[in-house]
């Protein structure tokens, strides 16, 4: 005989729920197999009777699998579900099992008169849930007249029901009755508990986040274990080790149920809903526990408790509130089980059996007590998890620009796109930073890996790119830095990038490659080309040269970099992902026409529109950049020498490019800050000064010389003839700074027009 778990439900009658032993196992023995020997003792402290003790047909033992020994060759097949088809021959499909039948109402040879069973038992209703791997439920239809050997049910079997194995119902093996077909029976053997406990725990592990384990919890415990289920957890949940501050507050984050009943012979028909029961009424939304209340000691206790005992009858008020009446099952139909995780308690769960179900054992604290420990520590790692990975996502972020800046002769737009859930961090960045005479230098790079370490190596790389950009270093330069930077870090911190310097008065850019896919140039046209550049070592390799390369940027070109995390997936390779990507920019532009580019945003959102479901294994940057340029009627450019009478010759020259702008009215500031910043620079400088006038949406002077020193701001004092220059600046200019160059500096400043 094949032991199967069985699930909770009412208790059959005749048999005794209380008792924490169970009812002895009665199962016929087929004709003509003698019965095992009878120990000297059935129950402890019992004699066995003489029926007992003669009867060939039955035999009684208390311990399961003994029926195993006893008959090796009976076998009990699996109860089936309802709506299998009777078969020809009147039993399930494959045959019928030998056996015989007894009328409705007849005891099995040997049972006690208290086992008999009730004639007339209805049959059982099928309680919607959802059932874990230990939900088992006894088959098989009521118990009937039938004719002996025949394998057909009885007559107040249902329709389409075969009974499992051709003759009356067989008995529960506590109680000795008939079972009612698709009814659950009460666990009472220790298999059944531990087989339950099993699947229910790792249903809970299943979870990877708050929800899930909770859900998890409710859909294992109810209906197996209980008819309804009230989780409260802390509010807020405290995180690792840290200590929460103010009172305990547990909020009612879930509570399950068993639906409503359906209709067992017409399949999952719903019926009318039925009024609200008192499991359907219980729990209130938030409660408070004070400290030295009796829910606050329950707590403390840890161990699951019966709500029948003082203390918990005093602590259930509190936590489902006292301004209502709550009524609960009478009995030990009801458990509160505290939830501790590593630290503390986080919370409770409330286990209710209705009226007319069994109600709870000793050993059921025992499951109680598992699911509990196993809930709060999936908890408590689900919010440990949550914790680290919005660290890790907030780190990459605020290591990115949060907004990009606004230079002259460019347009930029910008994307970041984490990577799926597994490898949400990454070391994916861009950035766009002013260098000085109106250029722009665009970065994007890519360090290997999905970690925390390669979101702080990605920060450190950026930060190194920022400060060798403010040098004004040719991009191979910059390149070779970031080489040696990764080195220092570590011989295994590897990453890609690619930097490029763009020049709106010249529309030009230069461009070098560390192992990054190239840049892909989409022209005013509609034509998209992938640009020719050396792809290069990636940084981290050391002993490399980098190249860079000078290309055409007309206006209203746009060029796109990104990262290979935009191309490249499991389910295609690089090379394949550029050429669509060049495609799809084709097919946007030609939207627009010929005469006008696609909007720059609208562009970055059709590009990440290519990507597929399964496109999402690495994080994504996207930097665009629309080159407006600065036409050259926009730009006076001249060559001072070093000499006392410089300032006044600037004075002049700037005077005449006002006018021939129509900016007269600036005359007098733009004269008065050319004439302070030149005479700073022809003091020290010892090759031609320059200066330049650039007339875009505001008006750029910038003033150039050979000395590397930057000039201060500093407060003169009344008898200093001097120093009161970049005062003025300060004052006058909407913007002024000063930039540090390979060969020198540069110092300018912003007017506004009008």
């Amino acid at each position: 005989m094949t032991e199967h778990p069985t699930s909770f439900d009412r208790p059959s009658t005749g048999g005794d729920p209380t008792d924490p032993r169970g009812a002895l196992l009665r199962t016929p023995v087929p004709p003509g197999t003698s019965g095992p020997a009878l120990p000297a003792q059935g129950r402890a402290g019992q004699t066995p009777t003489a029926a007992d003790a003669g009867s060939p047909g039955t035999f009684e033992h208390s311990q399961p699998g003994a029926e195993q020994a006893a008959e090796p060759d009976a076998h009990r097949p699996r109860p089936v579900s309802e709506g299998v088809p009777v078969q020809p021959d009147g039993g399930r499909p494959g045959g019928t099992q030998p056996g015989g039948t007894q009328p409705a109402g007849a005891q099995p040879a040997g049972a006690s008169p208290g086992d008999a069973p009730s004639a007339g038992t209805a049959s059982g209703d099928v309680a919607e849930g959802d059932v874990t791997p230990g939900d088992v439920t006894s088959g098989g239809g009521p118990a009937g007249p039938a004719q002996p050997g025949s394998g057909a049910p009885g007559p107040g079997a249902p329709a389409g029901v075969a009974d499992r194995r051709g003759d009356a119902p067989e008995p529960d093996r506590r109680t000795g009755q008939p079972t009612v077909p698709g009814r659950p029976t009460p666990m009472r053997r220790d298999g059944d508990r531990l087989r339950f406990v099993g699947a229910a725990t790792r249903r809970i592990a299943r979870g990877m986040d708050l929800d899930e384990i909770v859900m998890g919890l409710c859909r294992a415990t109810v209906p197996t274990f209980a008819d309804a289920i009230l989780v409260y957890l802390r509010e807020p949940l405290p995180v690792g080790d840290e200590r929460p501050t103010g009172p305990l507050v547990l909020r009612l984050r879930r509570t399950d149920r068993i639906p409503a009943e359906r209709d067992t012979e017409g399949g999952f028909t719903p019926v009318a809903q039925p009024e609200p029961t008192e499991l359907e009424t219980v729990g209130a939304e938030l409660c408070e526990v004070r400290p030295g209340s009796a829910l606050a000691e329950v707590l403390r206790g840890v161990r699951p408790v019966f709500t029948d005992t003082e203390a918990a009858q005093a602590a259930l008020p509190e936590l489902l509130g006292e301004e209502r009446d709550f009524p609960l099952p009478d009995g030990r139909r009801a458990i509160l089980a505290p939830l501790r995780g590593r630290r503390r308690v986080i919370g409770a769960a409330l286990f209710l059996r209705g009226p007319e179900r069994v109600a709870f054992e000793a050993d059921d604290l025992l499951v109680a007590a598992q699911l509990a420990t196993h809930s709060a520590l999936g908890i408590d790692k689900a919010v440990l998890y949550g914790r680290e990975a919005y660290i890790a996502d907030e780190l990459q972020r605020t290591m990115l620009p949060e907004n990009l800046p606004r230079c002259t002769g460019v347009r930029l737009a910008s994307r970041y796109l984490p990577a799926a859930e597994t490898a949400r961090v990454g070391g994916d960045w861009y950035d766009a930073i002013p260098l000085p005479g109106s250029r722009v230098a665009l970065v994007v790079g890519d360090v290997m890996g999905h970690s925390m370490t390669s979101a702080a190596i990605m920060g450190q790389l950026r930060t190194t790119a920022q400060t060798l950009a403010g040098l004004d270093l040719p991009p191979q330069e910059v390149l070779h830095h970031l080489d040696e930077q990764a080195q220092r870090l570590g011989s295994d911190r590897m990453a890609t990038c690619l930097y490029a310097v763009y020049d709106p008065v010249t529309h030009r850019i230069t461009v070098a490659n560390a192992g990054h896919p190239p840049p892909v140039l989409l022209h005013l046209g509609g034509h998209a080309e992938v640009l020719r550049v050396p792809a290069g070592a990636p940084i981290g390799v050391g002993g490399v040269d980098f190249e860079a390369v000078e290309l055409d940027a007309p206006a209203g070109a746009t060029l796109l970099l990104y990262t290979d995390g935009l191309v490249e997936s499991r389910l295609r390779d690089v090379w394949t992902g550029i050429e669509q990507l060049r495609e799809r920019l084709a097919a946007t532009a030609q939207l627009t026409g010929p005469d006008h580019p696609p909007p720059l945003e609208a562009l970055c959102d059709e590009v990440l529109d290519m990507l597929g479901p399964g496109d999402r294994d690495d994080d994504i940057a996207l930097l665009a950049a629309r080159f407006d340029g600065i036409a050259p009627s926009d730009v006076a450019y001249w060559f001072l020498e070093p000499e006392d009478a410089a300032p006044g010759k600037a004075r002049r020259l700037a005077r005449r490019a006002l006018a021939r702008w129509g900016m007269e009215d600036l005359t007098d500031a733009v004269e008065l800050l050319v004439s302070e910043v030149v005479t700073n620079a022809v003091r020290y400088a010892s090759k031609p000064v320059t200066l330049r006038l650039l007339r875009t949406d505001v008006l750029r002077c910038e003033v150039g010389d050979d000395v590397p020193q930057l000039p201060r701001l500093r407060q003169a004092r009344a008898t200093d003839e001097g120093g009161r220059g970049l005062y003025l600046v300060n004052r006058l200019a909407r913007r002024w700074g000063a930039t540090r160059l390979s060969t020198g500096k540069v110092v300018w400043f912003e007017l506004n027009r009008g």
